[in-house]
């Protein structure tokens, strides 16, 4: 599976306490037209916690049915439970995803070992392409490179999604691997493409999915003049998204301002406080 783009890491439209999948459907078609390479539901962003099973489930298929075949669909499965990791995967697998983004396993904090382990059993369990997702700003342990090249000579470890913040692990797999690097923060996407990534897993996407594009298109063709300028357009809406509330509550409040969803989320998420809500609105408009 050759990873190449900007790939959007989808939100979950809630409506009365359910996900809303016409909104979602919506959501899939904006991303589309606005040219991703793929869609990847049920991540961080897609507020994959708090999502029953069968929702979970429900997501990954309807995501696919929508998309018709005109993207690829990568399936957020992850888990702290290496059995549970494995049944989502398979399920996605069945569904008919291309790939399966599987983030490290969280809480628990596994060794190095026991974080190689539970990525090897999952490729060996499945036949979808895998994505390690390091962020261990979320989990609470950070997959070393080292791990990273052991996964990588396996067949169906396709890529890492890096999120740690450090660009500098890119140079440091692209010494010692060939496994593709996907940026999993959209300020540092330009820097990441400049390093060898070979596009992203975003964020603002959702919001803008024809200007994140560009971006990453500009930059994968050798035009950092045009990237940078893009980045620089939209670096302040990326930073409103990370920093003024927790992923996803800035991005599904901007979707809501827009007018493209409703402004809900499940416990233990919440809206914005008003005056953080302001500020993001100043950002993104009415």
């Amino acid at each position: 599976m050759k990873l190449r783009g900007n790939y959007v890491a989808l939100v979950t439209p809630f409506k009365n306490g359910t996900v809303d999948f016409d909104a979602l459907s919506t959501l899939v078609e904006d991303q589309i037209q606005g040219g991703v390479a793929g869609l990847v539901p049920c991540g961080t962003t897609g507020e994959s916690p708090t999502l029953t099973h069968d929702e979970h489930d429900r997501v990954i298929a309807e995501v696919i049915r929508m998309a018709e075949g005109r993207v690829p669909v990568i399936a957020g499965t992850g888990s702290n439970s290496t059995d549970e990791c494995i049944k989502l995967t398979r399920h996605a697998e069945t569904a008919g995803a291309s790939g399966a983004l599987v983030v490290a396993p969280y809480y628990n904090k596994p060794t190095q070992e026991g974080l190689f382990r539970h990525y090897h059993a999952v490729a060996e369990a499945t036949g979808l392409p895998i994505i390690v997702y390091n962020i261990p700003g979320r989990c609470g342990v950070e997959i070393a490179t080292e791990t990273i090249v052991r996964l990588a000579e396996h067949p169906r470890i396709a890529a890492v999604k890096e999120a740690t913040g450090k660009v500098t692990n890119i140079s440091e797999l692209r010494a010692k691997t060939d496994i593709a690097v996907l940026s999993g923060d959209d300020p540092l996407t330009l820097a990441s493409i400049a390093l060898g990534a070979s596009g992203v897993i975003s964020v603002l996407s959702n919001l803008l999915p024809d200007r994140m594009t560009r971006l990453v298109q500009a930059a994968l063709e050798g035009e950092f003049a045009t990237a940078l300028r893009v980045h620089e357009e939209l670096f302040a809406t990326m930073q409103a998204l990370m920093t003024l509330a927790t992923n996803p509550i800035p991005i599904k409040t901007a979707l809501a301002i827009k007018g493209r969803m409703r402004e809900e989320f499940r416990l233990p998420l919440c809206p914005m406080d008003p005056a953080s809500r302001a500020k993001l609105e100043g950002i993104v408009g009415s």
